[in-house]
């Protein structure tokens, strides 16, 4: 989508308005992919809501409202539709630097932050008062943050409804839901049916050592390439990554359980399956997986910026689906980027293994049940590093600095003064993670840029991309690449993955 609210159709079709309601009506027409979690119609001879890409009947122009947001539908009283299902629409990356403040809240609530905590806290962790945080959101979203909470956890509960077999105090509280009798009524007042009433016919004495949920983008995914990224990163015993699926070890709120990824096959969707053991934390695993793949990407917007860019235009036509990998655990990843600094991706990968293997916990083996053989291990968390000191870093193999640049990067997450997980502020993380020792610029972009999931991150002074603006016996020099980049704003880690792509060795 363009400054304007304009999405290119590709070469010889029409650009569509997104901000104009008769040309998504067009679109809803057309039920193009490329506007799934855009916008939403309501239909009011019908009192549902649907996705642009329901494959209901088109309904009469003049019974449609539309909506930026599931949650604003809701407000005016329609109903989710049980065939396109609304939980299932992708997000959208926080890249309008004008509502940027409401995207980087909507990523945490979508994530669960207001579960056990409240608006006021959110607002601390995001640097702003409760006032200007609650103004952001209603000006985004047309609602507050309570009510954006509740539609993310009905979402959920829907979709849990729908794909598992999960009891439904279960399924209840994995939604965010403190109370039985809250969730049963708020549930019925949105959705015009009870849980049980929605779940009734199914089968749910059983839930299963594992199960299976659907997770939604906007076509294309490379997801072949965003594969074969993690496979040369896989962190052995944590992590497993094959050609066709990604698998690991995960760890979230004192829960811990093992994950797998693979394509969907039959539709625009991967399937996520996972142990029975990380449901209490379902919305944190379904955040995460999604920002990992970068899921919630607008993969037509990015490819129309950056193909007016004569150096990356070609890149853009022949990479169509491309995805910044994101970071399931971002302390994990920014760990990988310190180890990886002046040594090759593959000695950066055996330093991880050696240090799972010294300070990692091993997962009792009921708790792997189900998942792939060869994970075992738990990734440090950051007060085991930074309880075990420099000295004990050195030794699977770091030079002194280098392990003194972890034991503080670990310090500073595991005192609360450190937040590498979207949502976070990506100029105020990089401030504070260039402030401590050994971390430079570059390292600062990369982890904002995978741990942060901010799609404008730049790797700043990175040789790849100096040499691709000049060449490489003569780079330009790094504010000629600062000036040069504000032009892919604000897709400059997507541009920096391209480049990156026709480059020899990898980055870290």
């Amino acid at each position: 989508m363009s400054e304007n609210g304009q999405f290119g159709s590709g070469p010889g079709c029409t650009t569509i308005d997104v901000t104009n309601d008769d040309q998504r009506y067009r679109a809803l027409g057309a039920r193009d992919h490329r506007f799934d979690g855009v916008f939403f119609v309501a239909v009011s001879s019908t009192g549902i809501y649907c996705r642009p890409i329901c494959p209901a009947r088109l309904p009469v122009r003049k019974n449609c409202t539309f909506y930026d947001t599931a949650a604003e539908a809701e407000r005016a009283g329609y109903r989710a539709c049980f065939r396109c299902r609304p939980e299932l629409s992708p997000g959208s990356a926080p890249t309008d630097r004008k509502r940027v403040l409401a995207d980087r809240a909507y990523q945490r609530i979508r994530a669960g932050a207001l579960n056990d905590g409240n608006a006021v806290e959110l607002a601390q962790e995001l640097g702003v008062s409760e006032r200007h945080l609650r103004r952001a959101v209603q000006e985004r979203f047309g609602i507050s943050p309570v009510e954006l909470a509740q539609t993310a956890r009905l979402g959920l509960a829907k979709q849990l409804l729908h794909d598992t077999q999960l009891p439904l105090s279960q399924i209840c509280h994995a939604s965010g839901f403190g109370s039985v009798r809250r969730f049963n009524a708020l549930f019925k007042a949105r959705m015009g049916r009870s849980p049980s009433e929605l779940r009734k016919g199914l089968d749910v004495e059983n839930p299963g050592a594992q199960l299976t949920l659907r997770l939604d983008y906007r076509p294309p995914l490379a997801f072949s390439e965003l594969l074969a990224f993690l496979r040369q990163r896989a962190i052995p015993g944590v992590e497993q990554v094959d050609d066709v699926s990604y698998a690991r070890l995960a760890r979230i709120d004192g829960h811990t359980g093992w994950l797998e990824v693979r394509a969907d096959g039959r539709r625009e969707a991967l399937r996520l399956s996972l142990s029975h053991t990380l449901v209490p934390c379902l919305m944190q695993v379904l955040s995460a997986t999604r920002q990992l793949f970068d899921l919630d990407a607008h993969p037509e917007a990015m490819s129309k910026s950056l193909g007016a860019d004569p150096l990356l235009g070609r890149a853009a036509k022949q990479n169509p689906g491309l995805r910044v990998p994101g970071a399931f655990d971002g302390f994990e990843v920014a760990v990988r980027a310190l180890l990886g600094q002046q040594v090759t991706v593959k000695a950066a990968t055996t330093l991880a293994g050696r240090l799972v293997e010294r300070f990692g916990e091993t997962l009792p083996e009921d708790t792997r049940l189900g998942g792939p053989s060869t994970l075992s291990r738990l990734f440090p968390t950051a007060k085991a590093l930074s309880d075990a000191g420099a000295d004990a870093i050195a030794k699977v193999g770091l030079p002194g600095r280098r392990a003194e640049s972890i034991r503080a990067l670990a310090g500073a997450v595991a005192r609360g003064e450190l937040r590498l997980t979207p949502g976070a502020d990506p100029e105020a993380v990089e401030a504070a993670l260039v402030a401590l020792p050994g971390v430079g610029p570059w390292t600062a972009g990369y982890i904002a840029m995978r741990a942060l999931h901010d799609p404008d991150a730049l790797p700043h002074g990175d040789l790849v991309l100096r040499q691709a603006l000049g060449s490489k016996a003569a780079p330009v020099s790094n504010r000629a690449l600062e000036a040069h980049a504000e032009a892919w704003s604000p897709w400059r880690a997507y541009a920096t993955l391209l480049l990156w792509q026709s480059s020899s060795p990898p980055p870290p």
